[in-house]
Parts: C-alpha cells; structure tokens; sequence
C-alpha cells in the first residue's frame, strides 16, 4: 500500500513538473518568435539632394564706420556767446557752429592793425631816406622788421579770432550738443559728433590664411541687427598690410553707400565676402548631416534588395524602404544648407529628421518629404 502511494505521488509530481517544462517551453518559444519577427519600420522625414547654383563666400564680422567722423572740439578757451545748430540736423561744409567771445582779442586786433600802419609809413619814411643815405641801412633792416613784427601779430591775432568761430569741416549730421550758451569751454571741451552717413566703412579682420583669396573690389554684403532682412552691398577698399601679430588675422576694410541712412557708424555687421562665380553643387538640409569625430555621414533612402518585397506600412500605406549609412565630405554651410562635395549624388534621398533612432540597413517608412531648398 505505501509502496503504491509513492509511485502516485511520483507520478503526479513528474506529470506537473512537465506542465511547468511545457508552458516555459511554449513562453519561451512565443519570445523567440518576436524576435525573430521583422521590426516595425522607423518613422523619418526625408528630402532630396539637389543641385543648385552657389556662391563661395568667407563669413566675418565687422563695426561700421562713418566715411567721415570726427568728436567736434574746442581748440582755444572762452565762453560760448552762441551756439548756431540744433542737435541732429545736417550742416553743410564750413557752417558756422559755435561762436566764442572775442571782444578781447577783436580789441587786441585793432591795436597791432594800428601798430602795424604805423610800421608800414615808418618803413616806407625809411626806404625814401636810405636810398640818399639819409639813415644807415642797419636803422632801415630794424625798420623792416618792426614791419614784419607788426604783421605777424595781426595774422596771429587774426588766426585767434578764427578759432573763436567753429565751422563745419565737412557735410554731415550733427549729434546731440554738450554745451550751452554761457559755458566756459576749455581747450579740448566736446561739442558734439559729427559724421557723414552718405558713404560707410566696416572694417573686420579675416585669418591668414584667407589672404590669398581677398582682392580689392571684391564685393560684400553686409547685415545688421536693426534691419534683419536687408542686405546691403558694398565692396572691398581696402586690405591692412601687416598681420596682426596677436590673433594672425588681417584687417580688411569695404565701403558701402548709405543713402537712406539706415545705418549708423559703430554697428555690429555681420558680412560674407563673395568669392568667385556661382557654381554648381549638392545640397542637402544641414539637419540631413551627423556630424562626428570619426566623419560626417548621411542615411541615403533606398529600396529593399530585388530579392525582398517592398510591403506597405498598414499605417498610411507608404511603402518601406531602408537607409545606407554613407560618410560624405562637406563643404560650406549657409541659411540651413550644407554643399557635399564627395559622396552623394542629386537626386538622392537623405533622412533629414529621425538620424538617432536608425542604424544601417533600418526599415524606413516617410511621413513628411521637404520640398526642394529654395535658393
């Protein structure tokens, strides 16, 4: 009897030992399968190389300068009796600005005028009397020169008075005034700025190494901040001479006019210099490049090997494809796009959105395909 119990107990042991064994073997069978099974295709957007026309240009930045510019300055002491401009007006060449008070030097001026009328009768008294030897001709040389004395310091006193009128030294916009009617003005004191806005200088530095490519006349375009969709144009006037010695870079210096007055001296420009003729490239979205320390690389759409089917995605019914991982070489990058120089052809599809979540050989489905770049 015991004997037969054990065998029982054995039996229905083994029986749910083989229960267990067979729903693991089935679960595990089940995982196998899901591997095994191919994966979902990848969610991407797509756009096209494209070839286009492009223009090579070196990008720097700049300070725009007034072609004429200067801090307007008092050059003699005295009190400023009138001031002859408004701030922020435009003033034509040699207009009269400010006005010190000269009744001191106008006095000074009228007696070396005197003292020099009498040095002239005095000299022409002594020319008469040395040509009958009737003075010595060194009393005639003392003449001639209290004459020169006398007027030397009426073109002093003269040159004085000069000073005490500011004028314009050229056509431009005067700034905001420093001074007011009645100031003491000592030498040097400010009075306003005043700049030609007709015609502009930036000036901005350029490596080395890109001196070969420079040439006077080379054509510029110039953006600023308080006009983000303008562009202006000007050309290349100017180029240092000398590298400065601290950061190797060049000074290079183009003109631009400014006829509206838009732009004011002392501006942050951001300018490309244009090099050459426009030639063609490939493009690509510069979100299409995976930029690494091993390469650059592109994921080029392709279609499945002949010997695959191309099934649609049950989703949208797009077809799915696959990607090729492909090392290119790049060029310039500019508003958004980037030039391939090697490894890619136009007319190819690249992934521009979706890189991270791909490897080479993914199954691709596209659910947004980017228009042709605009140029």
């Amino acid at each position: 009897m015991l004997l037969r119990r054990m065998l029982i107990m054995l039996g229905v042991v083994a029986l749910g030992v083989l229960v267990l064994a067979a729903y693991k073997g089935l679960a595990i069978y089940q995982e196998v399968q899901q591997f095994a099974a191919p994966r979902p295709p990848i969610s991407v957007n797509a756009a096209a190389a494209v070839e286009r026309p492009w223009q090579r240009r070196l990008s720097a930045i700049g300070t725009l300068r007034a072609f004429q510019g200067i801090e307007l300055t008092v050059e003699v002491a005295g009190i400023a009796r009138d001031v002859l401009f408004q701030s922020g007006e435009k003033v034509s060449l040699e207009q009269p600005l400010i006005q010190l008070d000269n009744d001191v030097e106008r006095a000074s001026l009228g007696t070396a005028q005197a003292e020099r009328g009498l040095a002239r009768v005095e000299y022409q008294r002594g020319r008469n009397l040395v040509n009958r030897q009737a003075i010595s001709r060194s009393e005639f040389d003392r003449l001639s020169a209290d004459l020169q004395k006398a007027n030397a310091s009426v073109a002093q006193l003269q040159a004085t008075l000069a000073k005490k009128r500011i004028l314009a030294p050229f056509a431009g916009t005067i700034g905001i005034r420093q001074i007011d009617v009645g100031d003491y003005l000592e030498s040097g004191t400010t009075i306003a700025t005043l700049q030609d806005l007709s015609t502009l200088f930036v000036d901005f530095f350029l490596p080395e190494q890109n001196v070969p490519q420079l040439a006077i006349g080379q054509r510029v375009r110039v953006q600023v901040a308080a006009y983000p969709d303008e562009v202006f144009e000007g050309r290349i006037d100017a180029i240092n001479p000398k590298v400065e010695a601290t950061t190797r870079n060049l000074l290079v210096r183009a003109r631009l006019v400014n006829p509206d007055e838009k732009l004011l001296p002392g501006m942050f420009a951001n300018l490309q210099v244009l090099l050459g003729d426009e030639t063609p490239q490939v493009l690509v979205p510069e979100t299409a490049i995976t930029f690494t320390l091993y390469g650059n690389s592109v994921y080029v759409i392709e279609a499945p090997p002949a010997d695959e089917t191309s099934p649609a995605n049950p989703a949208d019914g797009q077809p799915i494809l696959q990607v090729e991982r492909r090392f290119v070489e790049t060029g310039e990058r500019r508003e958004g796009r980037v030039v391939i120089l090697k490894g890619l052809q136009a007319g190819e599809r690249v992934v521009s959105a979706g890189q991270l979540k791909l490897d080479n050989g993914a199954r691709v489905v596209i659910v947004a395909e980017a228009g042709e770049t605009a140029e």
